[in-house]
């Protein structure tokens, strides 16, 4: 999706920090999942809500991130725009799974808007419980080889999980203790500055070859 919009990014705040979220929260049965298309197979098996992580104009040192959500409450399509003072009617929608389309021409409308502004933004949905969805289907089967294929999908779930809590675990660290002994011991072995002069110098030349006028050829 980087290709065709060229302003999709992978942001801190990815599935994996919201799936662990909303289950320390004591949510069951959803996950977070990142849609990298607006294709219709991309939409299969979403749930009651549709959002994305916005990243408004902001100031060169401040980014602003917030949510806006999509959901259907009683046959219409409301926006949720965590800026706007309320929710946003976008019109009617249809019931069942076949809401999502409705929000659709909205989406792929910001999505042009975000491209112009060069603004980054997650585009998630939340999902049925992969692991708990093919654990049910696996105890409605007795097909040896359907069996061993939801099996390998309810592993590749349950590794998921705990990459998921891994990496946020990693979030949360302090590594501030640790990096500032590692500068202490630099420092003490009069290596720190020479490493910070090395690391300068390849950001100026890098600085430099970027600024650097291209020269387009001549005839005479």
């Amino acid at each position: 999706m980087a290709d065709a919009a060229g302003n999709w990014c992978l942001i801190e705040s990815d599935p994996g920090v919201f799936t662990e979220l909303i289950k320390e929260f004591g949510v069951k049965g959803v996950q977070v999942e990142e849609l990298y298309s607006l294709d219709d197979e991309q939409f299969q098996n979403l749930k009651q809500t549709l959002f994305e992580l916005d990243n408004k104009q902001a100031s060169k040192d401040d980014d602003v991130f917030h949510f806006v959500s999509y959901v259907p409450i009683d046959g219409r399509l409301y926006e949720l725009d965590g800026l706007k003072e309320g929710p946003i009617d976008l019109g009617p929608c249809p019931a069942g799974e076949d809401w999502v389309q409705a929000a659709k021409p909205t989406i792929e409308k910001r999505i042009k808007k975000y491209s112009e502004g060069e603004i980054h933004f997650n585009l998630m949905a939340l999902v049925s419980d992969r692991k708990m969805l093919y654990e049910r289907e696996k105890s409605l089967t007795t097909d040896p080889g359907e069996i061993a294929r939801l099996q390998a999908l309810i592993d590749t779930e349950i590794w998921k999980t705990k990459k998921y809590r891994v990496e946020n675990i990693r979030r949360k660290h302090n590594y501030l203790p640790l990096i500032m002994e590692l500068l202490k011991v630099l420092a003490k072995e009069g290596k720190l500055v020479p490493l910070y002069q090395k690391a300068k110098e390849k950001v100026d030349a890098k600085e430099a070859k970027k600024n650097k006028p291209s020269t387009a050829a001549t005839t005479t």
